[in-house]
């Protein structure tokens, strides 16, 4: 039977460093079984942002995507550093999604879903999750995309 960390390495995935908070907070919380991740900003495995600005001002809904890809494969490393390894995840349970959008943009559904494919990819069924995505009007360092998470871990 496959594991998850073998999935992950089959999907070609480059699994970053946890980031460190840049600020008065931790990466991620654990209580009892559940662990909350903080905002992961779209940083590609160069450490550079892989998409900036607004979507529906110059950044395409496939950029938007990309982008909320980089951010949940820095949330998987939060949640490795967090457990050690991500066959502890039981369920992905929510993901929050921030989208840096034009005010007359209404596709940041379509853009999260980046994010969300590729914790079913990940995770199978148990990837599947609750989630809400907001259009905002700026993000740290004018990223396009920034994405929480909550997941059930043992």
């Amino acid at each position: 039977m496959e594991t998850v960390e073998q999935r992950v390495s089959g999907l070609g995935l480059i699994m970053p460093p946890a980031a460190a908070p840049v600020a008065n907070y931790v990466g991620a919380v654990r209580t009892g079984g559940l662990l909350a991740v903080s905002g992961q900003l779209c940083f590609g495995p160069d450490g550079a942002l892989v998409a900036k600005g607004k979507l529906g001002a110059g950044v395409s809904v496939e950029q938007g995507q990309e982008a909320a890809r980089a951010c949940a494969i820095n949330l998987l490393a939060q949640v490795k550093a967090a457990t050690g390894s991500l066959d502890r995840v039981r369920r992905v349970v929510r993901l929050g999604g921030f989208i840096n959008a034009d005010p007359g943009f209404l596709d940041t559904p379509k853009v999260m879903n980046g994010a969300s494919d590729l914790m079913v990819a990940v995770f199978g069924e148990h990837g599947r999750h609750a989630r809400t995505t907001i259009g905002v009007a700026a993000l740290p360092m004018n990223a396009a995309v920034e994405v929480e998470g909550l997941f059930e871990v043992d």
